[in-house]
């Protein structure tokens, strides 16, 4: 039987829907996500939290004309449906299939390709300010989740733009969650909003008595101004937003579509900018969902009927042996500190908070704040060790650069999800944290080769008195040599010998070059495969030596972009040698989603095209 979302091909369609056929189209999204979810994975909880919410902004704005930007964009899902990608939605994060974030080059309902948080209010501020340059009359949109709303960047966003006062439309997504439970001072100050109905209904008597006092001139108007607000400050100490600039309104249910269609088509006439506070459930209408949201914010497939998941790995994650590492050394030193950005779990931290949770912090998603906060920490005599994925890291560059390094500070930074991530794409992959992280003068630049290397170099990295960088991918590692070789820094270690070409694999392309040796081997050509270990500094002796030793035949293979990247640095060492040098890395390009195997297939990383590459290049293809 076809249901009401079988007809929607764009929100025009939508809003020929009556007001009650809404709430059935509601739950026949949330279905569809719970379905398409279950199958090939994807970001769960925090996209039912929001079906309602994506309905009334689609029905009471004229989007794509208005525009809406949505914060992170891992709440997306309901969107793509209602914006003409329904048909398309059973590919969601599938090689060639739809993006699970905001893509611009999928839809004009997307503004921007999103998948980082906190940056929707500048966003949107700026296309609010062109708007008014341009002497257009269009709305501009924001929505931004409460944990997005506690980093430093919407801050910024909010003081800019209650300065420049241009009509902007902020609904602040309110579920109590980011990924983690939220934390810190701005969280406990929307509780006390959320809490505290005294301030919404004191709020509409006072404009009900007021509205029907005659206006009479200026200073009548001007008191009864200061009347609501001393009325409001009574009630609500400290009214944040509307100290900003803001007209505040809420707190709102966000499962009640009616209701925001009502305050949003309201808001709009209001010619300056306006947050609007609505209060969701994470998870809502999947039952496992909402009573642990945490655990289903981003899932492997899963069954819908137990909620039992899928999961393909076969041995234990980088993920999880680091945090049970770091946890291990932390019983033996008291110095070891533990941080992260609002992602405990995805860190693998959570046994760390357990055991020590006054040496474990959770600065909100708060990247540059959490570096800076671990170079004091450090400069205290402290032992920091910042958790954080590759590409949020980005987000951190100056204060790594400046806090840590310049200051050789003994920071650790645990890079995880660095390489090719998978399935949520070119704002996720882990691709450049070797060209950003090699050239940083006094950062030593780790990558292992297997979990129990892993471990190996955060024992070494916390001995070390300068700052230390350790890069490892998401998921397992199929290597599990019996004994780790004693680090030295700046040196490789030589894995099998071969005298026809070297080859200088990093991190997880180790494994890689193991198999490409293999079938290499099946044509008579003998490999040396070299555990670079190191990106920084890289091991010169062994580079030249293999170089003397292999024919003049280098081939380095790494998970990162090539510019700037460990290949280069290997060709800057033997720029006045004889050698012959083959880099395999990726290129100069943002890489899409889809499953690792398939992404390093694309990009020619795969143990067969490396030994196909390999063969062309010196020995004819044979």
């Amino acid at each position: 039987m076809t249901g009401i979302l079988d007809t929607i091909d764009s929100p025009a369609d939508l809003r020929k829907l009556s007001l009650e056929q809404l709430d059935k189209l509601a739950e026949e999204i949330r279905q569809e996500i719970i379905s398409v979810t279950a199958a090939h994975g994807g970001h769960l909880a925090p996209n039912l939290g929001v079906v309602e919410l994506t309905i009334a902004i689609h029905y009471a704005f004229d989007t794509p004309t208005d525009k809406l930007i949505w914060d992170v964009g891992h709440q997306c899902y309901a969107h793509k449906l209602l914006t003409g990608r329904r048909e398309q939605f059973a590919t969601l994060r599938q090689y060639g299939g739809i993006s699970g974030f905001c893509s611009r080059k999928e839809s004009c309902y997307d503004c921007f390709t999103t998948g980082h948080c906190s940056n929707s209010l500048s966003l949107a501020l700026g296309m609010a300010v062109a708007r008014d340059l341009n002497g257009e009359k269009n709305n501009v949109i924001a929505v931004i989740g409460d944990g997005a709303l506690s980093g430093g960047m919407s801050f910024e966003a909010l003081n800019n733009a209650g300065a420049l006062k241009s009509p902007l439309l902020v609904i602040l997504n309110d579920n109590k969650m980011s990924i983690n439970k939220n934390v810190g001072a701005l969280n406990t100050y929307l509780a006390h909003l959320r809490s505290d109905p005294k301030y919404s209904r004191a709020k509409k008597n006072v404009h009900a008595v007021l509205d029907h006092i005659p206006l009479l001139g200026k200073f009548l108007a001007g008191l009864i101004s200061r009347l609501k607000n001393k009325i409001k400050y009574m009630l609500v100490p400290g009214m944040y937003f509307e100290d900003l600039g803001f007209t505040y309104l809420g707190p709102t249910d966000g499962h009640d579509i009616k209701n925001m269609v009502e305050i949003f088509k309201s808001a709009a006439s209001i010619k300056k900018p306006v947050m609007i506070h609505v209060m969701t459930t994470k998870g809502k209408g999947y039952m496992p969902a909402e009573q642990s949201p945490r655990f289903w914010h981003g899932v492997d497939p899963f069954d819908i009927a137990s909620g039992k998941r899928k999961s393909c790995s076969q041995g234990e994650s980088y993920t999880s042996v680091f945090g049970r590492t770091i946890a291990q050394i932390a019983a033996d030193d008291k110095d070891i500190v533990a941080i992260t950005a609002a992602m405990t779990d995805g860190t693998g931290l959570t046994e760390f908070k357990q055991k020590y949770p006054e040496r474990f912090f959770d600065v909100g998603i708060a990247e540059q704040h959490a570096a800076s906060f671990a170079a004091g920490l450090a400069n205290a005599g402290k032992r920091p060790v910042l958790a954080v994925y590759s590409s949020f890291l980005q987000r951190a560059y100056d204060q790594i650069i400046e806090d840590i390094c310049l200051q050789q500070l003994p920071v650790v930074l645990a890079v995880d999800r660095a390489g090719i991530v998978g399935s949520d794409g070119c704002t996720h992959q882990g691709v450049f944290d070797i060209a950003y992280l090699r050239n940083i003068p006094g950062l030593t630049l780790m990558a292992p080769a297997s979990t129990k290397e892993l471990q190996a170099m955060l024992r070494y990295a916390l001995a070390q008195d300068s700052p230390v960088a350790i890069r490892y991918p998401r998921g397992d590692s199929a290597l599990s040599p019996a004994v780790v070789a004693p680090l030295e820094k700046g040196k490789a270690e030589i894995l099998t010998e071969g005298n026809d070409l070297c080859i200088f694999a990093l991190g997880s392309m180790v494994e890689v070059a193991c198999n490409a040796r293999e079938i290499l081997a099946e044509s008579g050509i003998s490999t040396r495969v070299v555990n670079a270990r190191f990106a920084s500094p890289i091991d010169e002796e062994m580079l030249k030596l293999s170089a003397r030793q292999c024919k003049g035949r280098i081939v380095t293979i790494e998970d990162g972009i090539i510019q700037g990247g460990f290949g280069e640095g290997c060709l800057d060492i033997l720029a006045d040698t004889n050698a012959q040098l083959l880099i395999c890395g990726i290129p100069g390009q943002f890489v899409p989603h889809g499953c690792r195997r398939e992404l390093l297939k694309m990009l020619g990383l795969d143990s067969q095209q490396i030994a196909e590459k390999i063969k062309k290049k010196w020995f004819g293809n044979q």
